[in-house]
């Protein structure tokens, strides 16, 4: 059994990062989805990035701090979309971490990411938010620091395939992604 924190994508704290939750709870895993915008949800990736900009970074990222700050220390990181980017900024005040999971798109791994710690990626391709060049640079880095990285793309999806609400859903591609998710978290 894994502590997870699943961090919410650019639109804010909805059904599919709950039904995530579920998924991996149900599998026996303890899961929190800290709730960065205190309520508010977007309806557009636009009117996220808005409210990203009205809230600040970093309130958000401290927001994701306080709600991991009493979870073990190595509770695996978990960020769907814009959540990845709060993974990657806290992953490196959490060293312990026993995993991080990306799904949706990518972050910087911190330099300080020790050897063989493990890191999974789910991402459309092509993505805007994990162009190749990207996921190049992360592969390059983390052979550099021994982290290990397992990358895995979907062809032909949408950027937030796993959200059945958005014409970017593919069923056999979330279903997929949960399944190698599900692994992930077995064999940490």
């Amino acid at each position: 059994m894994a502590h997870l924190a699943l961090f919410h994508s650019v639109y804010g704290l909805r059904s599919v990062e709950r039904v995530a939750a579920d998924r991996f709870r149900a599998a026996g895993h303890e899961v929190v989805t800290p709730d960065l915008y205190a309520g508010e949800t977007a309806t557009t990736i636009d009117h996220g990035f808005v409210l990203v900009e009205q809230i600040g970074w970093e309130v958000i990222v401290e927001r994701a701090r306080e709600a991991v700050r009493t979870m073990p220390a190595d509770t695996v990181l978990a960020g769907v979309s814009m959540g990845t980017g709060v993974v990657g900024d806290l992953l490196a005040d959490r060293p312990d971490t026993a995993g991080v999971l990306f799904l949706h798109a990518i972050a910087e791994l911190p330099t300080t990411a020790r050897a063989g710690l493990p890191v999974q990626v789910h991402v459309a391709d092509p993505d805007v938010f994990a162009p190749p060049a990207a996921v190049a640079a992360l592969e390059k880095a983390a052979a550099g620091t021994g982290v290990d990285l397992r990358v895995f793309t979907y062809p032909g999806v949408g950027h937030f395939y796993t959200d059945a609400s958005l014409p970017d859903h593919d069923r056999a591609a979330a279903d997929l992604t949960w399944r190698r998710s599900l692994d992930f978290l077995r064999h940490l």
